[in-house]
């Protein structure tokens, strides 16, 4: 039952257009816009945007799974499926589940871009690679957008999905390189998911492997963002 119901909910989602514009368009546009505006050919800074880009198309993907669920909650969807035999616990798993699939067009569609129209030349094993840190690496953003929705009302879901989006993105240097940034913002980059998740990327990019720092400070953040889905949906069950 819980595959037939993470087949819905992915039918769901990849059908929404403003899921299709906002996490797959947009970032593939930004990419393209931010790669092309000098007019230089930069190899080094087309790859590191390609795998920022490619991050921040995942992050917003993995967010709107929880303005979908404050939609269902207001709906009164959640409310029908607490009716069925799915347990709570395979109702979360379903729609984490869910999260996994609908990042990877928003990843596949800037890496093909890379490829296709900036020349960006990866060894095989590399795409492969990127590819799968970066989805594997998006569950933290999941969680984080799942606890939003079961705990907001759908339009504060949307607002604060939208500040967390943006907020992560810019201070986790998914825009701009954090070598641009001044010394404190620097360090406070380095402490945040995106940052570290980003990381993941442009280091298999690279050619090396990820730091521990990054693997470890993912863990952390996707601790505390799978606690707070599960207090925001136990939440979500004494109010739907």
């Amino acid at each position: 039952m819980i595959a037939a119901y993470v087949r819905l909910e992915v039918r769901r989602t990849l059908r929404d257009a403003g899921f299709a514009i906002s996490s797959i368009a947009v970032p593939v546009l930004m990419y393209l816009l931010f790669t092309n505006l000098g007019g230089e050919d930069d190899g080094g800074y087309e790859t590191y945007s390609m795998v920022s880009m490619a991050a921040y198309g995942a992050l917003g993907a993995a967010l709107s799974l929880g303005t979908g669920v404050a939609e269902d909650k207001s709906s009164g969807w959640l409310r029908q499926l607490r009716i069925t035999p799915m347990s709570p616990r395979q109702v979360v798993t379903g729609r984490a589940l869910t999260g996994t699939v609908v990042v990877l067009p928003s990843i596949a569609t800037v890496l093909l871009a890379g490829a296709l129209v900036n020349g960006v030349r990866l060894d095989a094993w590399q795409w492969a690679a990127v590819a799968v840190a970066l989805w594997a690496g998006s569950l933290p953003f999941t969680l984080l957008g799942l606890g939003n929705g079961y705990r907001l009302s759908a339009q504060t879901t949307g607002v604060v999905n939208v500040a967390c989006n943006l907020g992560l993105a810019v201070v986790g240097g998914l825009w701009f390189p954090v070598a641009l940034f001044p010394d404190w913002l620097r360090a406070v980059s380095s402490y945040t998911p995106t940052n570290r998740f980003s990381e993941l990327g442009r280091a298999l990019a690279e050619g090396t492997v990820p730091g521990a720092a990054a693997l470890g400070i993912l863990a952390v953040w996707a601790a505390v963002f799978g606690a707070y889905a599960a207090v925001s949906y136990r939440r979500s069950a004494r109010t739907v």
